[in-house]
């Protein structure tokens, strides 16, 4: 999807990674991610400082953000950035700024 950024169907994807990126612990580990490309749940725990149900709550608004994806390994969780999704946020940004910037 490449819509302009001010389509319904761009804002109805970048709505939620917008507000999913305003809380800074989600940005925290999204920034740690994007750092170390692969990261176990015990070690988001760890960086964080908080609750195993909170960090599960975060990574979930992540998640359906669609700016992460994790996949099961055994009992754990391991979480990288979505790439992809990354790259469209970061073209929607460059849209929008094509003309002040």
């Amino acid at each position: 999807m490449d819509a302009t950024p001010d389509s319904a169907a761009c804002q109805a994807r970048l709505i939620p990674m917008l507000r999913a990126l305003a809380n800074p612990t989600r940005f925290q580990v999204v920034e740690m991610l994007a750092k170390r490309q692969l990261c176990r749940t015990n070690q988001i725990l760890a960086v964080t400082g908080l609750a195993q149900s909170t960090v599960s709550q975060h990574m979930k608004v992540l998640v359906r953000a669609g700016l992460i994806y994790g996949t099961r390994h055994g009992a754990a969780t391991c979480y990288q950035v979505d790439i992809a999704a990354i790259l469209w946020l970061k073209r929607q940004f460059q849209l929008w700024l094509h003309d002040c910037c």
